[in-house]
Order: structure tokens, then C-alpha cells, then sequence
């Protein structure tokens, strides 16, 4: 069994779903962040979409965000360690999020980056194909348009921490949600 190189703790808000939407969604400024991307159109968890999110966001009365933060024990780890890092707590907040989507009818948003499911290949919606994934690939809060920095701060207690000279930060944080 190999030795986890990192602890982690799990923060946990629920609001209902208006207030959260009022005081945490700038679905134009992150939108014009996702157009920057070189994922925008390119992965069925980003924008632009079919539907409008709003539309769909407005059918649910309550949002539990849920946090992580990711310490490494090693504080010298460059900012390359993050994927093998962070993987195995991706995966397994994605499926906890699926099941809460699930157990609740409602709906869960993940992480930004690659799919966790096709990992490196290509995506499908790039040849105009159906996802591969579609009972598990979803997007982001931030895709969605809201401000995940303000969210981890103001509701888990949570600075979202950057690299700096190259190497990990102090901590690593996921923040995902689900609405129902």
C-alpha cells in the first residue's frame, strides 16, 4: 500500500440556493474567464452550453458546497506534483458528489481542469460526438459563473492559496457543490 503523501480536511456549507446565486454567481466575468481557456467548447464539462444555467440553476431551493484542502507533508513539492496529488481526492469527492446528485434529484458540479474520466484523451464534443461519460461528467461552479475564491473564503473558511516560485502551495483546495 503506498504511504499518502498529504492529509486532508473536508469543510461542508448548505444555503439555500437564491442566496447563494445572488451573493457568489459573476456569470459574465467567469464566463469571459472560461472563453480564455483552451477548454471552452472543447470539454462537455465547459462552456458554452446548450441551456441557459441560470434556467436550470433556479430549479433547485438548496446548495451544500463541499471543500477539501490538501496539504502536502513535503513543502518543497513542485507545482508538477498537483495532479498526481490531487487525483485520488478528486475521484473520490466526484463520486461522493454523484451519489449525493443522486440520493437528492438534484444536480452536482465538480472540479475545473481535465476530465477525470478520459484523463488525457481527447474529448468527445471536439469530433462533435456524444460524451462518453455522461452519468458522471459535470461542470464546475466556476463554469456555471461562480466565484469559488469568495465561496471557500466566506462559507467554508477557506484562502484559496496559489503556487509561488514554482512549487506547491501550502494547501490545495477542491470545491464542489450540489443543488437540489
Amino acid at each position: 500500500m503506498t504511504e499518502r503523501t498529504y492529509t486532508t480536511e473536508r469543510y461542508t456549507a448548505e444555503l439555500d440556493a437564491e442566496t447563494y446565486i445572488e451573493r457568489f454567481r459573476r456569470a459574465d466575468y467567469f464566463l469571459k474567464l472560461c472563453q480564455q481557456c483552451g477548454n471552452y467548447g472543447r470539454r462537455y464539462g465547459c462552456p458554452p452550453y446548450d441551456h441557459d444555467p441560470l434556467t436550470v440553476l433556479q430549479r433547485y431551493d438548496r446548495v451544500q458546497i463541499i471543500g477539501v484542502k490538501v496539504t502536502p507533508h513535503d513543502k518543497t513539492l513542485p507545482l508538477s506534483a498537483t495532479g498526481d496529488m490531487i487525483r485520488p481526492v478528486t475521484a473520490t469527492l466526484n463520486e461522493e458528489l454523484l451519489e449525493l446528485e443522486r440520493s437528492s434529484g438534484g444536480m452536482c458540479f465538480g472540479f475545473a481542469g481535465s476530465c477525470p474520466y478520459c484523463g488525457d484523451a481527447q474529448c468527445a464534443r471536439i469530433e462533435g460526438k456524444p460524451c462518453k461519460h455522461p452519468d458522471k461528467v459535470r461542470p464546475s461552479l466556476e463554469a456555471y459563473g461562480f466565484d469559488v475564491s469568495l465561496t471557500a473564503k466566506e462559507l467554508l473558511g477557506i484562502e484559496i492559496k496559489w503556487s509561488e516560485q514554482g512549487l506547491l502551495p501550502e494547501y490545495l483546495t477542491l470545491v464542489g457543490g450540489v443543488f437540489y
